[in-house]
Order: structure tokens, then sequence, then C-alpha cells
């Protein structure tokens, strides 16, 4: 139900109908839920079509904003959530003017605050493609209706409430933890105690999710519950009365879930306990699962949005599969065996889930979580919470236990490290489609059924089927695809051949660096590689590149590229010869050679062939490197089929192709336009002799560079000439089957 909202496919409607037939399925206490889960859906549907169709109200020149306590500070800018007079929730984005100026928010809440503010709304940036992040989706996640840009504001009031003060607490929490604790501890301890991880080592978290525990630095229910119970114990044992200390508890845990940065599985686990407890006391009886559900519909009426977010979806799909595995937990004899269970049951429910978000598995998840969820929870959470106190009281005797636990916990960093490096961490299919996904549930669920009913064979039969079929999907098409990703102002290309017997890969984007003052810097760094072009391919179910080709050594198109290498496997990378000298090139060698994938000079006259498709490089001639014009130029043929790659190539290149290749090279099908249609590229002559029926410029939009020209694209449209460019169009697949030839942007679509 929760991805029938978030991805606003009525087809999911199938997978929530097949939840609810489950838990009707298994009698009596869950036909409650189950009419809780199919109401949820409809109140979701509906939500989801009242967001879409509210635009945002046009903005005066000056409005007053109120900020939550949901934002943060990067770099120079301040983005978070405000509403205005009109109860209406805007994403804001401030420009700090001076560092000083970024200093003082940082020392400061601006929780409650109200900002009488001058700017406007900007349209959300369109997703790169399909599985990339979505700005809209985000937004509507959150329950916002637009993005508004923050020129100059003026403060004008300070609200005080008991949740602005229990925000203002957590932020002086965040720098007590920053000033206290041990650099290399900040990071956990933050995720552990408050829910925050912005500081998270982006190499660490990439290691944590490949092992599949992420999940423990994501306060949740176990957290909820180790903290209630040491908090309850901790009253008794100085002697408080057993009814005043569950008072206590049902008063604080709420502050709690403020605290630890209330997140959909903070208050999952807190209402379900709040709402126990409550009962208990009224004498009122309710099983946990119906209790869930009143926790599900109750977040989903006082903050609709919540529906969209992975964390909830995941939250309470985890919660309902423990509840209602209860009877394969009891037949396990020891506890290392129920631990597996419990790490099985709730992976296994959730991995279509997982599949449709990510794209990818962690197989060592079922292994590894017997070990790290018992050490985290009763070592690494407890030793925390101890440190945290500790730093209140004593300072020094904090800082003893810090350097007996500092280096304990650097030795299991790096025992991390090494497993995750084992090879084969990752079931990566790809993103299925949603009657897959759907059919990957209702095996999951009759696996369950099986499983309970001890008919084991069953349950292996069941479920590996349609794992297999989701696996192999992705290789089952006849058609050759080359996909003109949108990565901003650069090149990447995927090429596809039937049945993905290869798949090759020129340029991996990337971006041109200028040097700025160290308070300008964001915290996390944009990537076109890690955050465009690794999504693509995973979700894709792209595992390994067949051959990897760097036009050239230019930033824009070879950045990228070490980022694709670390998560992408590569058989063999191509370079144009000369340029490994670069010093752009460094970070792409040095990885190369760590995974030994070798790297091979090419240059005209080298070609092969797979299949019914032919390729050949016409470019450069010698081996010795200029920039531009010596772009590695690759041809293409299939049948009637004919394209051409060019990289950079200008003028000159042009003119070489002209002389050495123009029958060939004459009437093309598809051209990747040099230079990003650069007025030094795409010289009349050439494009006179190509006559391509598609042209590609890979630009971006708005570029400081006014790609593609003006005069170039004329040149085209003057011929009747169709072209498209990615900045503008975004990103651009072009399919082969036979003779018939579609070419889809994500802006537009075309058939031919």
């Amino acid at each position: 139900m929760a991805s029938l909202a978030a991805h606003k496919s009525a087809w999911l409607l199938v997978l929530v109908l097949l939840l609810a037939l489950w838990l009707i399925f298994l009698k009596g206490e869950s036909r409650f839920l189950a009419m809780i889960v199919l109401i949820g859906g409809l109140i979701s549907h509906i939500f989801f079509v009242t967001i879409q169709l509210t635009a945002p109200s046009p903005l005066p020149s000056s409005f007053p904003l109120t900020w939550s306590n949901d934002y943060k500070i990067s770099g120079q800018k301040l983005r978070g959530f405000a509403t205005t007079t009109i109860g209406q929730k805007l994403y804001v984005v401030y420009t700090f003017s001076s560092e000083q100026e970024k200093v003082n928010y940082e020392h400061t809440s601006i929780a409650g605050m109200t900002y009488l503010a001058k700017g406007e709304l900007v349209t959300p940036s369109p997703s790169a493609h399909d599985y990339a992040f979505s700005m809209s989706s985000y937004l509507t996640s959150k329950g916002a209706t637009g993005i508004v840009e923050v020129t100059s504001w003026t403060f004008m009031e300070k609200r005080s409430s008991p949740t602005i003060f229990l925000a203002k607490l957590r932020q002086q929490m965040k720098r007590h933890i920053e000033m206290t604790f041990p650099q290399t501890l900040v990071a956990e301890a933050q995720a552990l105690l408050i829910g925050e991880q912005d500081q998270m080592d982006d190499e660490l978290q990439r290691a944590y999710q490949k092992l599949g525990i992420t999940h423990l630095f994501a306060i949740s229910g176990l957290h909820v519950a180790l903290m209630s119970w040491l908090f309850f114990e901790g009253l008794l044992r100085i002697r408080i009365r057993k009814e005043m200390a569950s008072v206590a508890l049902f008063i604080l845990l709420p502050i709690y879930g403020v605290i630890a940065g209330g997140a959909p599985s903070v208050w999952r686990a807190v209402s379900v306990v709040e709402l126990m407890m409550l009962l208990r006391y009224l004498k009122w009886t309710l099983s946990i699962d119906d209790a869930l559900a009143i926790s599900f519909i109750g977040l989903v009426l006082l903050e609709p949005g919540v529906i969209f977010q992975i964390g909830f979806q995941l939250s309470y799909l985890a919660a309902a599969s423990l509840v209602y595995s209860s009877f394969i937990f009891i037949q396990t004899s020891n506890w290392i065996s129920r631990s597996f269970f419990v790490t099985f049951v709730c992976q296994l429910l959730v991995y279509p889930l997982l599949l449709h978000h990510f794209y990818e598995l962690s197989i060592s998840s079922f292994f590894v979580n017997i070990i790290f969820v018992p050490l985290f929870s009763f070592f690494i959470l407890p030793f925390n919470i101890v440190a945290l106190v500790l730093t209140y009281i004593s300072l020094p005797l904090a800082n003893l236990l810090f350097a007996g636990y500092e280096p304990l916990r650097n030795g299991l960093t790096n025992v991390i490290f090494s497993i995750q490096a084992l090879p084969f961490q990752l079931w990566s299919p790809g993103k299925p489609s949603i009657w897959l996904c759907c059919l990957a549930m209702l095996s999951v669920l009759a696996c369950f059924y099986f499983l309970e009913t001890k008919r084991f064979g069953h349950a292996i039969v069941v479920l590996v089927i349609p794992a297999i079929w989701i696996h192999f999907y992705p290789m089952l098409y006849s058609d050759t695809k080359i996909t003109f990703l949108n990565v901003g102002q650069g090149d990447c290309i995927v090429i596809e051949l039937p049945f993905r017997e290869a798949v090759y890969v020129i340029d991996a984007g990337g971006l041109l660096r200028f040097e700025q003052e160290q308070w300008k810097k964001p915290n996390n760094v944009y990537e076109v590689g890690k955050q465009v072009v690794v999504p693509f391919l995973k979700g894709k179910g792209i595992r390994t590149i067949d051959i990897f080709i760097v036009s050239h050594a230019d930033a824009d198109h070879v950045e990228g590229a070490e980022e694709i290498l670390q998560e992408i496997g590569m058989k063999e990378i191509h370079v144009t010869p000369g340029s490994l000298g670069q010093p752009i090139m460094r970070d792409l060698l040095r990885e190369a050679q760590k995974q030994n994938v070798p790297i091979k000079e090419k240059m005209k006259g080298t070609s092969w062939q797979k299949g019914e498709t032919s390729f050949s490089y016409l470019w450069p001639h010698d081996t010795y490197y200029e920039g531009n014009d010596d772009s590695l130029v690759l041809y293409m043929r299939q049948k009637a089929f004919t394209a051409l790659f060019t990289g950079d190539l200008e003028k000159y290149g042009e003119q070489q192709l002209i002389m050495y290749y123009g029958p060939l090279i004459a009437n093309i099908t598809l051209l990747k336009a040099g230079h990003h249609g650069s007025k030094t590229s795409s010289i009349e002559s050439f494009v006179e002799l190509v006559q391509p029926q598609f042209t590609v410029f890979s630009a971006g939009l708005q570029n400081r560079y006014g790609h593609p020209h003006e005069e170039v694209v004329e040149r085209f449209v003057n011929r009747n000439l169709a072209t498209w460019t990615t900045g503008v169009d975004g990103t651009i697949e072009v399919r082969i089957r036979g003779n018939r030839l579609t070419v889809t942007a994500k802006e537009k679509d075309l058939v031919q």
C-alpha cells in the first residue's frame, strides 16, 4: 500500500489486496488490520490525487515563513521546510552572504522562528532518469507544495511550543556530541542517539549498505524498546513504584521521539507502545497487530505525505513480518537459529520493496545481522548512552572511557571494511516491473505459509522461481538500446545489445570543479557518476560493463568514471592514446589498478563484432594526445542502423573523418554531436555529409557555455534533421528492433 502511494500506480493496489487477503486468511484478529490496510490505501490514493492537483499559491512580494525543525545547513545553503500564514508547506532554500552569518545559524536553532521573506517559487528540477532521485517525489513525501528560493529576509518573531523546545534541545545535544566525543565516534553517536546521519562517512555508509546493516543506525523499534526498558528498569532500581514508572515512561516516550528525529520508524514504535500502555491502564485488550494498524492509520491521517517515505513503508512492513511470523520463530531450538529466522523473515517480506526502491539486495545481511544486531543493541548503543551521560557529569571520566572504546570501535570498522570487500555481497537484478513485484510478494506470502506448515521444499520452490525470473527478466529483450544519460554538462552513453549480449558505456559524465572558500563547500559533494550513472545502471540490472570507453581526458567525460568502477564491474577500459598521463585520469587509473581492470589505448583501425552488431574506432590516427580532436570516435552498425559517437571532436577531426571515411559515415541514422554542440564542431561540410536522421547534443540545461550553439542547431534544422538535447529533453533512449527505430526522451516521446 505504501508503494502504491509512493509510485502512483494502481497496479500496486494488487499488492495491497494480496497483503490484506493474507491477513484475512490468517483468521480472527487479523481481519481488523486488513480493513485498516485497505482504508489506508484509499486515503493514500486520495492524498496523492489531492496533492498532485494542488499547485503552490502565488507568493506576494513579501511573505512570512515559519521554520519547522526539519532543516539542514550545508556549505553556503540553508535548506528545509517552512510554512506560510495560510498553512502552505514549502521547501525553502536560503544562501548565506558571509561565513559569519552561516556560523550564527549553525549555533542557533531557527525552529519556530518567523521571517519576513522575499523570494520566488521555482520549479523542481526533473530527475535525470527513472532511477534517479526525484525532487518532486521528495516534496510530495514531505507534504510540501513547492520550492521557494529566498533572496532576503528579516526576523519577525520567535514562537514557543514544546516541540520547538525539544528541537532546540536536540540541536544542543548534537553540538554537545560534536564537542565532547572523539571525532571518529561523533557520526555513530549522533545517528544512534538523536537520529542524525549527516556526518556519516560515505565510504563507511556504503560498506554498511553492502552488509545490509544500515538499519542499525536508524533509530527504530529495537532502539525504542531498549531505551524504554533501560529507563523503566532504572526507575524501578531507585525504588520508584511500578505505576509511577509507567506514567513517567508514557510521558517521556513522545519526548524521546522528537529528540530522536521523529523518523517514521520511531513514531511507529512509540505510538504502538503508548497505545498498548494506555489500553492496559484502561483494562482494554488489543492485539499487537491491531495496535500496529491503528498506529499506521493514525500517522497517515496526521501526516498523509509520510506514506510516500521509504522508511515508513519498510518500517511497517518489517514490523508486520515479525508480528505474523511468531509461529516460525517458536519452532527454532536456539538463539542462533532464531536470530537467523528473524532476519530471514524481515528481509524476505521487504525484498520486493527493497528491489523496487534500491534495485539491489544484500545477501550477506541474512548472516551478518546475527552478529551485528545483538552487538549494536547490547553493547554499542548502551555504550553511547552511558558515554553521553558521562560527558555531562564528568568529561575526564568520559575521555577515559573513550580511550578504551575508540580503538575497539575502529577495529570493528576495519573488520566491516574487510567483510564488505568480499565478492558476491549484493544481488542486483535491477528495478522489477510492478507486476513482478506483486508476484514476488505473493511468493513470499506463500513461502511463509509453507514454512508454517513445515513444507520446506514447497517454500523454497515458490520463493526461488519468481526470484530467478526477476534476475533474468532484463536479459529477455531482443532490442538494442542506446541511452544518452542526462548528466548535465557532460557525456554518458550506455549501449545495450540484444539479450544483454554486451553492454558498452561511453564516458561517465563529471563536473568541472572550481576552487571556492572552505565555508562554501557542501558537506556532501555532488558526484555525477555516483548519483546519476550508477543508479541508472543498477536500475537496469546492469552488473558488468563489457567495455568502458573514455573518449578523452576531460572532466565532464571522465570525472565520474572512478565512482562507476567502484560499484559496477568492468571487463576492460578503452582510452585514447596518450591520455593516461593527464591529471584527471589518475583516480580512474588508480581504481582500475586496484581492481585489476585492464586499460587499453585504442585508435583508428580497431574493430570488433558482437552478434549482428559491429563496432569500429575511426579516430584518432596517432598516439600524441592534444585534447578534443583526439577523442575516440566510435562507429556502430547493426543491419541498416548506423551511429557515430564523436566525443568532443571539433573542426579538424571532423574534416579528417570526411577525408578518410566519407562514404562510410554518409547518411547515418544517429549522431552524437561533437563537443556538446559547440560552434567549433558540427561544421557545415560534416553535417551535409552525415545527414543524420537523429542528432543528440549532450549538454546541460542553461549551461554557461551556451551549448548547443544556436548556429549549430540551425545547421541541422535547416536540413530538416531532428535534434535532441539531454539538458532540455532529459535522458534520451534510442531503441532498435529490426527496422523499427523508437526515440524516447524523458520529457517527450517520438516514434519512427
